[in-house]
């Protein structure tokens, strides 16, 4: 897994002409207040579908050849995803209080989501015995492993499967381009407004709305600004920002960095595993 401790990518030059809850028991019922809390004509996003939005360039419809962390990024979205909808969690610290990088993943509740990703996940994380921790999960979802028999484990066309997802809900559309050599589906942006209000919505999190606590943020938030980090596609919601708005933005993202994980992990309300997800990008 790509290590992202050297911390924040440095801006990039943008020419004028290339703009390119509570306990455990309450997280099921956390997640169906947020679906509530939202406008019933608003396109809503997983945290995966947001990663991958932000990545994609609006006309091309693909994400950048360079990028080598999204694919792991997904899957760590994938896992707070799950934890998010109460259906898995991290086990019990125990006596020791062993590192959240040491506890297992556990599935809690094995009803479908109605995301296939999610779902195919959850069936292997189910299914596992004995269970697996955050960093091996993460690896075996991205089929980073060197254990043949952990192969199966792997989610294939993840980024394909999503920007389909993106189709559907009538954010992209889906389009065949020639690179001299092969042709390649692409998916270019077709409703502009929902990604800049993800946009938006990510850099009022760090400017108008920063709380200067990371328990006061809404914890989808939170998290996708830092699996967005661990994507390396951050940098794409903050390019548009004033000099002196970006220099904020990173100086405060910088902060969500380095917070001590296992402290936050242990403070009332916290969910632990959304935690030993970060913390795995972070090591």
């Amino acid at each position: 897994m790509t290590s992202r401790a050297s911390g924040l990518v440095q801006r990039k030059v943008v020419s004028s002409h290339g703009a390119e809850g509570g306990k455990e028991h309450r997280e099921d019922d956390n997640y169906k207040e947020e679906e509530e809390d939202h406008d019933s004509k608003e396109t809503r996003l997983t945290l995966l579908e947001e990663v991958l939005l932000l990545g994609l360039k609006d006309r091309e419809g693909y994400t950048s050849f360079w990028n080598d962390c999204i694919s792991s990024g997904l899957r760590g979205c994938i896992l707070i995803e799950l934890a998010l909808r109460g259906r898995v969690e991290l086990e019990k610290a125990g006596m020791r209080r062993r590192s959240l990088l040491n506890r297992k993943i556990l599935c809690r509740n094995n009803n479908p989501t109605g995301d296939v990703l999610l779902d195919e996940a959850l069936r292997h994380v189910k299914e596992t015995e004995p269970p697996e921790t955050v960093q091996s999960w993460i690896e075996y979802l991205s089929g980073e492993t060197w254990n043949p028999l952990k192969l199966r484990y792997q989610l294939r066309n993840v980024r394909e499967r999503l920007a389909k997802n993106l189709v559907e809900k009538g954010v992209c559309s889906t389009e065949k381009q020639n690179f001299l050599l092969f042709d390649m589906t692409t998916h270019p942006l077709t409703d502009s407004g929902v990604k800049q209000k993800l946009i938006k919505k990510v850099q009022d999190a760090v400017l108008s709305r920063w709380t200067n606590d990371a328990h006061r943020m809404d914890r989808r938030l939170l998290s996708l600004i830092y699996l967005a980090h661990a994507s390396d596609v951050l940098e794409n919601a903050f390019a548009p920002l004033s000099d002196d708005d970006y220099e904020i933005a990173m100086k405060r993202v910088r902060e969500l960095l380095d917070l001590d994980f296992e402290n936050e992990s242990m403070k009332e309300g916290t969910n632990e595993l959304v935690w030993a997800v970060i913390a795995a990008f972070s090591k």
